[in-house]
């Protein structure tokens, strides 16, 4: 794991207001602890970023995902206020820019990503699964920007 990477989440965990205030009150071992543990919680994050064909990260008016199959990590700030997410996408994680979608209806019936790699054979109606390649080319027909797109290349 690159320097850097544990850097960021170090800085972030001793940031989060419950270490702070742990420090502040003078029980720095219990706060060292629970930051260790919060790092090694968001290493093991990123390497399922990393590992899952499904993963991604999103980030639209409500906040940013990062979608790890049966497990969401989410805030409601902006990508660039989540360091956990802005490290999952310079690492290679596709990320889906919601932002500019403005036809939320047509965004909202689309269907979801496959959480397990699995695709329902009839992709369409509520409840459904698509492959995440799939739902790009979908969402991304409604405007969104794509990042560390997965899609093959097409050459002409």
């Amino acid at each position: 794991m690159q320097t850097g990477v544990l850097r960021v989440l170090r800085a972030t965990a001793a940031w989060w207001w419950r270490h702070k205030e742990l420090r502040r009150t003078g029980q720095t071992g219990q706060a060292q602890r629970l930051e260790r543990e919060t790092v090694l919680r968001d290493l093991g994050y990123l390497k399922q970023a990393a590992s899952l064909p499904n993963a991604h990260v999103t980030c639209g008016e409500g906040g940013t995902f990062i979608h790890l199959g049966w497990t969401t990590v989410s805030t409601f700030a902006p990508i660039e206020r989540f360091p956990l997410a802005a490290l999952a996408v310079a690492r290679g994680t596709p990320f889906i820019d919601i932002r500019p979608v403005t036809d939320v209806i047509a965004f909202a019936n689309l269907p979801r990503v496959a959480r397990d790699g699995s695709v329902d054979p009839d992709s369409s109606g509520l409840g459904k699964s698509v492959s995440l390649t799939t739902y790009i080319d979908m969402v991304e027909g409604l405007g969104a920007r794509i990042v560390n797109d997965p899609r093959p290349r097409q050459s002409i």
